[in-house]
């Protein structure tokens, strides 16, 4: 088991309802459909905990699971589903953006990807946009059960290529399968691995 308690606390619209920020939080997000539902039940090991749709754009609210008493983690809205309205779009990419900037424990984002497919120029511009404010942040592909070892390696040299044309150094990257746990002992690791690193010191500042 990957982690022991897991428990939904809140759902809203505002950082500033969010839970009081005396833990460490870790927020997942990703394009529509990417996976992101299947990967936070199967981390707490629980089969309901963020529910699953294929509708995409069924994440609308921040989503609060406090994880063993230790730390929150977060679910954000997926990012550029397309079929809301104008206004609709960019008051959810107000809400997204003002979380991200403004709460103070966000220890990092987790940029989910589906590893199926190309760099998309949505999922590149927000990870810009990540960099530039110095929002710390990994990447963390997919849906690797559904290619072959051969075409699983061809699509990741592919992305760091394309992100090399940009960045001089890459993020932190993980593989992952929700189907078959690939690589999710190795990100829940990680994330206790960075709570034990930075996390003291937050809490005594908290």
């Amino acid at each position: 088991m990957f982690t022991k308690t897991a428990e939904f606390i809140i759902s809203n619209t505002d950082y500033r309802k969010c839970p009081s920020p005396d833990k460490p939080e870790f927020a997942f997000i990703g394009r529509s459909n990417v996976g992101k539902s299947s990967l936070i039940n199967t981390i707490t090991n629980r089969k309901r905990l963020a529910r699953i749709s294929v509708m995409p754009g069924k994440t609308q609210l921040i989503n609060h699971f406090l994880i063993d008493q230790e730390w929150y983690l977060v679910d954000l809205p997926g990012l550029g589903y397309a079929k809301r309205s104008k206004s609709s779009r960019e008051k959810w990419d107000k809400m997204i953006r003002d979380y991200i900037l403004k709460r103070e424990n966000l220890f990092l984002i987790l940029m989910l990807i589906d590893s199926r497919i190309p760099p998309q120029k949505i999922d590149s511009d927000f990870m810009e946009w990540l960099a530039q404010k110095r929002i710390p942040f990994s990447i963390v592909f997919t849906k690797t059960d559904k290619l072959s070892v051969t075409e699983l390696q061809k699509n990741m040299a592919a992305y760091k290529e394309h992100l090399l044309k940009t960045w001089e150094e890459l993020p932190g990257i993980f593989l992952i399968s929700s189907r078959t746990g690939l690589g999710i002992e190795e990100l829940t690791l990680f994330i206790r691995d960075t709570i034990k690193q930075v996390g003291n010191s937050f809490l005594k500042q908290s």
